[in-house]
């Protein structure tokens, strides 16, 4: 084993320290989240930072980068509160990959990188129609991280859309079968596989 300190990090050059930061904590659920500003231009991103905060009432929460620059899913998010979260499968990954990168405020990026739009029981705001499992928010509150200037986004579930056959007996989402996506880092993708399901535990 090796081990390392702020020593070795601090005043370091290049990205080798912030890309194993950024994987150290291991692969996460590669999700796509949904807005679009008041003139209807559709905006898609690419986020692996996605936590349950709370199921009763059912709350996500994402971190956002630091606002030093624009960020087209905030400022859509805080225009008009309603933002959707799509799980990303395998079908869908280039396209997928492809929304990180910049582009125009002034571009429909669900267009310009092949995803399709979909509008679902007048939530007002888009989904991607081929994602295997959309989540419709709205959103609740935004926590300042002063540490770095990241922000988490939490926002309450207020739409489902899923196919019954992933929703198991117990309520459980099965999530191998929907072929989710993992990430890690800016562009690492992984499967992942169910290994077991044990009983709940007590004393």
């Amino acid at each position: 084993m090796t081990q390392f300190t702020p020593e070795n990090w601090e005043n370091a050059e290049g990205r080798y320290w912030t890309t194993l930061f950024n994987t150290i904590s291991g692969p996460r659920s590669a999700v796509l989240i949904g807005t679009q500003n008041v003139e209807g231009i559709g905006n898609i991103g690419l986020f692996n930072s996605m936590v349950h905060i709370g199921a009763k009432p059912p709350l996500l929460g994402f971190i956002l980068r630091p606002t030093t620059v624009r960020r087209d899913t905030y400022e859509n998010i805080l225009e008009n509160k309603h933002y959707t979260v799509n799980l990303i499968s395998e079908p869908i990954l280039d396209q997928a990959h492809q929304t990180s990168a910049k582009y125009d405020a002034e571009q429909d990026e669900f267009n310009t990188v092949g995803l399709e739009k979909e509008f679902i029981a007048d939530f007002e705001a888009p989904f991607v129609k081929a994602s295997p499992i959309k989540l419709g928010l709205t959103l609740v509150e935004e926590h300042l991280i002063k540490k770095n200037g990241t922000r988490l986004i939490v926002g309450e579930i207020k739409l489902v859309d899923i196919s019954p056959d992933l929703i198991q007996e117990d309520g459980s989402v099965n999530t191998t079968k929907a072929q989710t996506i993992l990430a890690s880092g800016l562009s690492a993708y992984h499967t992942h596989q169910f290994l077991t399901k044990k009983e709940y535990a007590k004393p």
